[in-house]
């Protein structure tokens, strides 16, 4: 069967996929159908027939309903809206929470079986995904600290349409927190720019910043961020977790899953992709302010703050620099002495959503410490440096994953894992 562009037809679904879309099959070809559930038959229009292997599809009429849709929690984004101009940022907002954890978690499962190769009889294959405290009771909704919103030709100011770099215009966002809500310039026209930023102040309030044509406007001052008893100065566009709670639950989630026993507090400790030392100060809350930690990141303006931010722990130190050439340097140029007390240490790494990377992983084999603790926010990039690394004499010791992004399909995990006894 030919199936022409844009053409309507009614699908079976199946099961969910990466990526925020279910699968369902035609004439033996995949199909990824957005805005579905499996269990679902749908009606769905061909978005695409450029790939000789799938086809892409946007539900536009939902035939058979899973138990388990809802009302979508953005008319911005609901099925009332043609394809073309649903905004995107909330895949997942027709679902009921729970069962979008559920999803996650067939995902993740999945990606460390086929990517990890994880043995079905691991305990990790069991894992929950966790909410975040306090989600359930909003529905998921209020959680967004930082918002980017982009702006056309016209001026027009709003979230691209999903799977799109097209502008489509909002009344609201009910991902965002009240302030971030009420200060984005939903209403307003920009012309000449080219994005907006809107971001929380670490207080009550939010800031705007608007970029045109290489220009940025807005107040670029640094902001304070407070995690328990602890703050941290980063700047305004600088990357923080966009969830209220997430930068908490994560501090916490290190800080537990850290195995004592093979914990050294003199052993050359490190935290890659550091950021602003978030993850550096979790490992010396739990081990004391003597702890010996040095952060690496590429961005300079990130390494000055996380310098700042650990300064009264007088072990820690900041490094600027790419993480694969870090590692490289750091090897070759160790002394035998040196090379033995990598064996002693603890390692933090929280990669961007590519993940670390074959190169990383091969310096991390050689590095050879004693534990490593990896945050992962996307799970096939995670798994497949999981397989690098089981491959490579280390075992997964524990795993758990958190709900950081509601009404999305996106889904945080933390793993801890040790040299293979």
């Amino acid at each position: 069967m030919t199936t022409e562009h844009s053409a309507e037809v009614d699908l079976d679904v199946t099961n969910v996929a990466h990526g925020g879309v279910s699968v369902a099959r035609l004439d033996g070809r995949v199909v990824f159908v957005a805005d579905s559930l499996p269990g679902e038959r749908v009606r769905a229009r061909i978005s695409a027939d450029d790939h000789s292997s799938f086809w892409r599809a946007e539900t536009v009429e939902v035939l058979e309903p899973s138990p388990h849709r809802r009302p979508h929690i953005w008319a911005d984004a609901a099925l009332e809206r043609d394809p073309a101009r649903r905004a995107g940022g909330a895949e997942f907002g027709h679902i009921e929470l729970p069962w979008q954890r559920e999803l996650k978690r067939q995902v993740l499962v999945d990606s460390l079986g086929r990517f990890g190769k994880l043995p079905e009889d691991h305990p990790a294959r069991g894992v929950e995904v966790e909410a975040v405290e306090g989600d359930d009771a909003a529905n998921g909704l209020g959680w967004r600290t930082r918002v980017s919103l982009h702006v056309d030709d016209d001026g027009i100011v709003g979230p691209y349409a999903a799977r799109s770099h097209r502008v489509v215009a909002v009344d609201t966002l009910p991902l965002a927190t009240a302030a971030v809500e009420y200060a984005s310039p939903l209403d307003e026209r920009l012309s000449g720019a080219e994005r907006v930023d809107v971001i929380s102040d670490g207080r009550r309030g939010a800031r705007v910043v608007v970029r045109a044509e290489g220009r940025t406007a807005g107040a670029g001052t640094p902001i304070t961020e407070r995690v328990g008893e602890r703050e941290f100065r980063l700047e305004e566009l600088g990357f923080w977790q966009v969830h209220h709670g997430a930068a908490a639950t994560l501090s916490t989630g290190v800080r537990d899953q850290l195995l004592e026993g093979e914990f050294d507090a003199d052993a050359p400790n490190l935290d890659l992709y550091g950021g602003v030392g978030l993850l550096a100060a979790a490992m010396a809350t739990r081990f004391g302010p003597a702890t010996r930690i040095e952060t690496v990141e590429s961005d300079r303006r990130a390494t000055g703050n996380a310098e700042f931010n650990l300064r009264d722990l007088k072990a820690a130190t900041a490094v600027t620099a790419r993480v694969d050439r870090y590692l490289t340097n750091r090897l070759k140029n160790a002394t035998a002495e040196e090379r033995g007390g990598f064996s002693r240490a603890s390692v933090i790494l929280d990669p961007p959503r590519a993940g670390a990377g074959k190169q990383v992983v091969a310096s991390l084999l050689e590095f050879r410490p004693a534990q490593l603790v990896y945050v992962a926010c996307d799970p096939v990039a995670f798994s497949r440096d999981l397989g690098q690394l089981t491959a490579g004499g280390y075992e997964l010791r524990s795993l758990r994953a958190f709900d950081l992004f509601p009404h999305t399909h996106h889904v945080e995990a933390l793993a801890v894992l040790t040299p293979a006894s």
